[in-house]
This record gives structure tokens, sequence and C-alpha cells, in this order.
């Protein structure tokens, strides 16, 4: 099965005409810890969960740059939707790297939604036919709308050395834990799920080394120049749209309140008169803009070299997470700059402002997109040190 692929700018503009629904749900997101029923099914009819889709099962096999604007519009109505919307196209690109015929069950189910980890967390035994998993993974983001799980677990058996495997697993095989309690990003949904003697055949299991390095089992998907690339740099740009839009969101909500805010016990009878505010909102726009450039060029890197099907070297991949790592620095210094501007009443839960804050402070702190980590894997390598890591 094939379908009409849209162009990007139709993607980004059905992402921007969801801005008000989401923007409706987005309180109860929070006081739920979920998306709600409604956004997953508008998201869905928009086609948001089939960017990273093989064409032949109906989905539009989008580049990195789609997925960039797309989820700097749906993180300009709200970070924790744009956020699990991204963490779907991660898992999802990760499933086509599996055989042919592991696709043609998961990916039977229409619009199908994969939450994942990079995590090992878990023990897998072999038994006859595949292995048996025992283990919990936490911060399992879009988990209460998933049909399909990426799990990472430590294989074990009685001839051979432990190997971090990758397998993808049915939710209905696992438990959910509704353990999401957090200060941020809490409409995500990352809650913990469970292995208890939960038995997965061998052809939907996978060497993780394999998938970190972007050799596929696929015969099909390797015509694909979207497939053909490491996870990190992929995952990397996936990620940051949501980012950026909480950046977008953070300046679109200041200037909307600006024009009838005074500046409490001075003689400004309007804050846009101060040369403060002037000087606020143009450095944090500055730094909202090198995201941007930061973002974009990640993206571009990342669908250049998987068109040209050329080789990453370990410098590159460094340098996809630091390009990462600093959108997040920058949209948090802006959202910073902004929300400081944005005074006392900025703190009620019903002031968008407060809500962006804590979702870029949430971000900042996720491991694979923290800053300092990230600048300091490209500095290791620049000075030439072996990465201390093997997600990169």
């Amino acid at each position: 099965m094939t379908t009409e692929v849209p162009t990007r700018s139709e993607l980004v503009h059905r992402a921007s005409e969801l801005t008000p629904l989401i923007q409706q749900h987005a309180a109860w997101a929070e006081e739920n810890r979920r998306i709600s029923d409604v956004v997953i099914d508008a998201i869905a009819a928009a086609g948001m969960f089939r960017l990273r889709t093989p064409a032949r099962y109906g989905g539009y096999e989008a580049d990195t740059r789609t997925l960039v604007e797309v989820a700097a519009q749906l993180g300009r109505a709200d970070g924790s939707t744009s956020w699990a919307a991204s963490v779907y196209w991660i898992p999802t690109w990760m499933a086509c790297q599996f055989p042919d015929e592991v696709q043609d069950e998961v990916f039977s189910t229409p619009d199908v939604r994969i939450c994942g980890t990079l995590s090992p967390t878990a023990m897998a035994t072999p038994v006859d036919g595949g292995v048996v998993v025992n283990g919990k993974w936490g911060f399992i983001s879009g988990a209460p709308h998933a049909h399909w799980q990426e799990i990472v677990a430590i294989q074990v058996g009685p001839h051979s050395e432990p190997m971090p495997v990758i397998a993808l697993v049915p939710m209905s095989d696992l438990t959910v834990i509704d353990d999401w309690h957090t200060s941020g990003l809490k409409g995500t949904g990352s809650v913990s799920t469970v292995a208890h003697e939960v038995f997965i055949p061998q052809e939907r299991i996978m060497p993780l080394p394999a998938i970190l390095q972007g050799q596929g089992a696929s015969t099909v998907n390797a015509q694909s120049p979207i497939y053909n690339a490491p996870l990190l740099p992929v995952a990397s740009a996936s990620s940051v749209g949501a980012v950026l839009g909480l950046g977008f969101a953070a300046r679109d909500a200041f200037l909307q309140w600006l024009p009838d805010r005074k500046i409490s016990y001075t003689t400004y009878e309007s804050q846009s008169e101060a040369p403060l505010t002037h000087l606020q909102v143009s450095e944090a726009s500055m730094k909202i803009d090198a995201a941007e450039f930061h973002a974009h060029r990640l993206a571009s890197v990342v669908d250049a070299k998987c068109a040209q099907r050329s080789e990453w070297s370990i410098e590159e991949r460094a340098k996809a997470r630091a390009d990462m790592g600093a959108v997040c620095k920058l949209v948090k210094d802006a959202v910073e700059i902004l929300s400081s501007a944005s005074g006392g009443s900025s703190i009620y839960s019903h002031v968008p402002m407060q809500r962006i804050w804590r979702d870029v402070q949430a971000i900042n702190l996720h491991a694979l997109m923290h800053p300092d980590t990230n600048s300091e894997l490209y500095g290791r390598v620049l000075c030439g040190k072996e990465p201390n890591t093997l997600y990169i």
C-alpha cells in the first residue's frame, strides 16, 4: 500500500492547523499526565504519525528537516504534545531497521505508534526460538497511546558474553506503571513499563550496536535514503524541533501579553516602553534564532548524508549531538529571559509561560540532550580522544 505523500509545507500547515485543539487540551494533559485521546486522534488524522513510516505501508518517509519544522509547530502549541510525537518518530525509524517480515507485523496497524528507550535496564535469557525478558524501563514517553515498545536488554547466555539487544514488543505484553509525577513535560505520559517473563521471538531481536550504527536487517528499506544512517544523528535531528517550538511559544506568549502589561511600582504604564524590555526581547529572539540555525544545520547534514549514503565520521556524529545540545541550551536561555521578564502573574497555572519554562527545564535534563554532556563529548573528540559512550 502506498499513499500520496504531502509536501513539507503541507505537513507543517497541517501541524499549525492543530494549534487551537492542542492548546485547548494542554491543561487537561498536564492534569492527567498524558496527551488527550482527542489530540492523539487529530494528530493521527493529520498524518503526523506516518512521517517515518515506509511508503509501502502508507507512510511518508519524511526527511529530518520536515520533522524539525513539524515538531516546532506542534511545540509552539504545547511542549508535551510535540515531545510525544517526536519520540514516536525515533522508535518508528528504529523499527524500520528490523527484518521486513517484522515490519509487516508492526506496520499492519494504521498510524502505528511505537514508544521506546535506549536504556538496557532488563535481562534477556535465551530460550528456544528467542529470549525471555524480565526488567523495567522508565521515562517511556507516549506509552499510554503506543501499540508497540522498542526495548533494550542485556542478553546473557551460558556460552556467550553479555550483549545489549534491542527488541520490539507489543504493549499488551508489558505492564504499565503509572508513575509519571513530574514538574515538566507532565503531559507526555512518560510512565514506566515492566516485562515479566515476556517471550520475544528471535526475528524481533537485533543487536543494539547494529541499530546504533544504522546496520539494518531490512532488504527493502536499504533502498530508501532516510533509513541509512547511524541512530544518534537521526534521533538528535528528530528531537530538536520540539525544543525549538517551545522557544517560539515563549516569545509568542510574551509578546501577546506585552501590550496590556505594566511594570509594577514604576512609572512605566506599558512594559513595551521600557528599554530593558527591548533588550530582553532582542536577546531572547537572537538566542531562538541561533537555536533555529543549529536545528536546521543538524537536519541538513543528516538529510544530505542520507541522500549521499556517505559514511559518518566520529567527529560528525559528535557534532550532531553538540548541535542538539546547543538547541536545548539556547532555547532554555531564551525562555529564562522571557520568563523572568513576564512578572509575578506568569506563575499562575493558566498562563502558558510557566508550563513552557518547566518543559524546557525538563528537556535540558534529559541524558541524551543535556547541553554540557553533548558539548563535552564534541570537545573530547575534537581533542583527539575516543568517545566515552556507545551513543554516538
